[in-house]
């Protein structure tokens, strides 16, 4: 989710000409001409051929003015300040486009849910609302939509199949609810030049008796971490790992993104695990949900969940600087950048294009990075199958209670931003990518040195590993403010992990018991188990062929694996 630092890199601006009268195949070759080039997947004529279409799709809406919002990050800038005015040019649409802080975009969603009235005309939402937009109904689905109400305003060359993350948007009723506009994941950072030092490297093998290299599981991660941290590095203290604990709403983020699958809580399954996903939340054979807490089969408060925290309250204290303790996600995040870190376990994609830039300690003189992004580790309760981490997918959302007309004119921007002929030099600016064909894109091939492994990892099959929330979640914005209070009193020391935890799941009941008694979400809403205790659920799942709760490991620390980064990227291109 996030993030609202994201934001340095200065969009352009379009000398463009504004206004309806204007509105034509002139101003769409001028912003070709200027903008995009043939930094495209689609050859000049087929850019042409797709401006048309939207010239002519939009000559019914042309005047109006209509609003849209996003989350603060470097490619809703860009989206805003260059490829808002050109839509407006090109088409005649004057839109509005607000880049605000996620937490408002939530915030302001939730409102026109509730009240009916229309705030804004189009969304980018993050795709872990789908199972809230599922259950309330309250978005347009838009397999039915480009079909029905909205086939005239919908694209022929869009190419749904293209995009990466519609795995993500799509309900268990198999129909799509979001369009993904950008797309990051979150992997374990690392210092290459570092790891591939011969000092390092030998110390290392002495002291722990296997190589040093990217981390597999959490066992490695905790010895490298415990290797560097007070280790002297070109003559500086540095440290074996970063990350932050601030009681703060982003210290949420730090735990529902994927942390708990990441240790091994849940049951397999991609893009969720299934009948218990990432935050513990078990759902029956009608994808109704049961129960968070172990007395119902879920898995919020089961030992993976309870060994993920105890981990990252360990690393947090023995590990990093002393001063992420009182951090915020935003204030952590450059900390990396500044040259005194080893590893990351939990570091967004997004921050790719700040920790690229020329004269950071982190950088080589020729523009490449001495750092480079990986798949992170797992924890000691983690099996194949199982998801391994996050990605956010901030997707294009149709309220119902948006007039269609608005709508229509909404989906067109929607489509114009996130369409072939702009797609590619959009990533360019933002590195956020949503198309398959962008990807492989020629311009990344060559830009690919200087990016860490990013346009590597997003080419690799390991990439399906890292998903959104999942529709196991029956109210996002409800369950989502109680993980920060509750887990902030684990990283505060006001309660144990388990004691969290408990706390946690038993509040995510009484939401959704709320939620089944108002019947507000029908058949499709929670329905709440009946209580028993952890070994007759684990018993239970092990006899459905399933994991989740998992019973207590004797022994956590498992046997630490590594592997040569180099190694691995070659294992991807076989």
């Amino acid at each position: 989710m996030r993030r609202q630092f994201l934001t340095s890199t200065t969009a352009l601006v379009l000398l463009l000409g504004v206004g309806n009268a204007y509105a034509g195949m002139d101003e769409a070759k001028a912003f070709l001409d200027k903008e995009i080039g043939d930094v495209s997947t689609l050859s000049r004529a087929d850019q042409e051929k797709q401006m048309q279409w939207f010239i002519d799709a939009a000559k019914p809406f042309a005047g109006m003015d209509i609003k849209v919002v996003s989350e603060t990050l470097t490619t809703h800038q860009y989206e805003s300040q260059v490829l808002a005015p050109a839509f407006t040019a090109i088409t005649g649409i004057k839109v509005t486009h607000d880049v605000i802080q996620e937490g408002d975009v939530v915030e302001k969603i939730q409102t026109q849910m509730q009240t009916g009235q229309n705030i804004y005309d189009g969304w980018v939402n993050d795709s872990d609302l789908i199972g809230t937009h599922w259950r309330y109904q309250q978005v347009r689905n838009l397999t039915d939509w480009m079909a029905g109400e909205g086939k005239d305003v919908t694209d022929p060359m869009l190419d749904v199949g293209d995009f990466i993350g519609t795995k993500f948007t799509t309900a268990p009723d198999k129909k799509l609810y979001q369009l993904p506009d950008q797309q990051f994941a979150n992997l374990y950072w690392f210092r290459y030049d570092w790891f591939n030092d011969e000092k390092n490297k030998a110390d290392f093998k002495a002291k722990y008796g296997y190589d040093l290299g990217v981390p597999v599981n959490w066992s490695a991660y905790e010895d490298i971490a415990e290797f560097f941290t007070g280790r002297d590095v070109n003559g500086k203290k540095v440290y074996g790992h970063m990350d932050y604990g601030k009681k703060d709403p982003s210290l949420g983020w730090r735990f529902t993104d994927a942390w708990l699958s990441m240790a091994g809580n849940g049951d397999k399954g991609l893009p969720n695990g299934l009948p218990v996903d990432e935050w513990g939340i078990k759902v029956d054979a009608n994808s109704r949900p049961v129960g968070s807490c172990t007395a119902r089969g879920g898995d919020t408060n089961g030992p993976a969940s309870v060994y993920a925290i105890q981990k990252y309250l360990d690393w947090l204290k023995a590990y990093a600087p002393p001063e992420a303790q009182g951090m915020t996600f935003s204030e952590s995040g450059p900390v990396p950048s500044q040259g005194n870190v080893a590893q990351q376990i939990f570091w967004y994609t997004a921050f790719t294009a700040d920790m690229v830039k020329p004269g950071l300690p982190v950088m080589n003189d020729d523009g490449t990075p001495k750092w480079r992004m990986a798949p992170s580790p797992h924890g000691s309760y983690w099996k194949d199958g199982m998801k391994l981490g996050y990605q956010d997918v901030g997707s294009w959302t149709l309220m119902k209670s948006t007039p269609t007309d608005r709508a229509k004119a909404a989906w067109l921007y929607a489509q114009f931003v996130t369409s072939k002929t702009v797609d590619v030099k959009k990533s360019q600016v933002g590195l956020t990518f949503i198309r398959d064909s962008t990807i492989h894109d020629k311009s990344f091939t060559e830009r690919a040195p200087k990016l860490g492994g990013l346009i590597e990892f997003y080419r690799s099959p390991a990439r399906v590993q890292w998903t959104p929330t999942g529709t196991n979640v029956p109210d996002y914005p409800k369950l989502a403010q109680l993980w920060w209070q509750n887990i902030g009193d684990a990283s505060s020391g006001a309660k144990t992990p388990q004691e969290a935890m408990d706390s946690l799941c038993a509040d995510q009941e009484k939401v959704m018991a709320r939620i089944e008694k108002s019947g507000v979400q029908g058949d499709i809403g929670p329905k709440m188990a009946e209580e028993h205790d952890l070994a007759y659920w684990n018993a239970d799942a092990v006899k459905a062929g399933n994991l989740a709760p998992q019973l207590k490991l004797e022994q956590e620390k498992d046997k630490p694996i590594t592997i040569n980064y180099d190694e691995l990227v070659k294992s991807w291109q076989k």
